[in-house]
């Protein structure tokens, strides 16, 4: 998983912004949506037992264990647009979204990915 320049800048803002203790940006999915899954964020102190650390941009994200392989090969943006600021990820796994952009299908990513981050 990698960030854009745009989602790296957002996302040390928000740290710096944050309370004390933020290591870095723990992402991953959970079911849920019209589509099956959404994906989750969260600053924490530090990743759990099992979560994959990735260091992009000088932004330490922790990689969920159960969504690194819908995970492998996305590249999180941040965009602004006329009515809202939000974070996109451009997902190769991802198979199709619903109309409200809430949420995805994506499935896990297929052997000739594993070489990817």
């Amino acid at each position: 998983m990698r960030l854009t320049d745009a989602a790296a800048d957002r996302v040390k803002a928000l740290m710096a912004g944050s309370a004390t203790g933020v290591g870095g940006l723990r992402v991953g999915v959970k079911k849920g949506g019209c589509a099956g899954m959404e994906y989750t964020m969260e600053f924490v102190a530090e990743p759990a037992r099992f979560d994959e650390v990735v260091e992009d941009k000088g932004v330490k994200l922790f990689i969920d264990a159960k969504a690194v392989l819908y995970l492998l090969g996305t590249e999180m943006d941040f965009v602004t647009d006329k009515l809202a600021s939000k974070f996109v990820f451009n997902n190769p796994n991802q198979t199709s979204a619903c109309g409200c952009g809430e949420s995805v299908e994506i499935a896990p990513a297929k052997p000739e990915m594993l070489g990817a981050g």
